[in-house]
């Protein structure tokens, strides 16, 4: 059962009176506890035999390794000038495979770096991540704008 505050929360004798656990799912406020309720609801469902397609997909989730996940891509191959990255229409899966472990790096260290800075990274992920770097580096360097710190 779910007990959601609206506002201001909840009264604190109901606090009180039902000591219930209180869960948070990030720093920010929201105007009622519902979306959060069905924030936790949508993440525990998706553990449970039967509910996703394929049950390996709870597993390959990209947040199951602690990295934000890679970006996706559709059909057709080309909307509006953008295109699929080559490598992934190649039919070379490590090729690709590597290709999504080093966007899931990039996309991770761009957006959420807290998550790399504990981490205990493999000799590929450190390879992937300096390739990351240099790239940085160079297209900083290529736009006059001097070298990363």
């Amino acid at each position: 059962v779910f007990l959601c505050g609206h506002y201001e929360g909840i009264d604190e004798r109901v606090r009180l009176g039902l000591q219930p656990e209180e869960v948070s799912i990030g720093d920010y406020v929201l105007t009622g506890g519902e979306l959060a309720a069905l924030v936790i609801i949508d993440a525990a469902v998706r553990l449970i035999p039967g509910v996703l397609g394929d049950p390996e997909s709870a597993l390959a989730e990209s947040f199951t390794d602690s990295l934000l996940d890679f970006p996706q891509y559709t059909r057709p191959p080309d909307v509006c000038g953008l295109a699929v990255p080559e490598i992934l229409l190649s039919g070379n899966h490590e090729a690709v495979r590597r290709w999504r472990r080093k966007e899931a790096l990039r996309n991770t260290f761009l957006k959420r770096p807290d998550l790399l800075r504990d981490r205990v990274l493999n000799e590929e992920d450190r390879r992937l991540l300096d390739e990351i770097l240099h790239e940085r580096m160079n297209v900083c360097e290529a736009s006059g704008g001097g070298r990363l710190s």
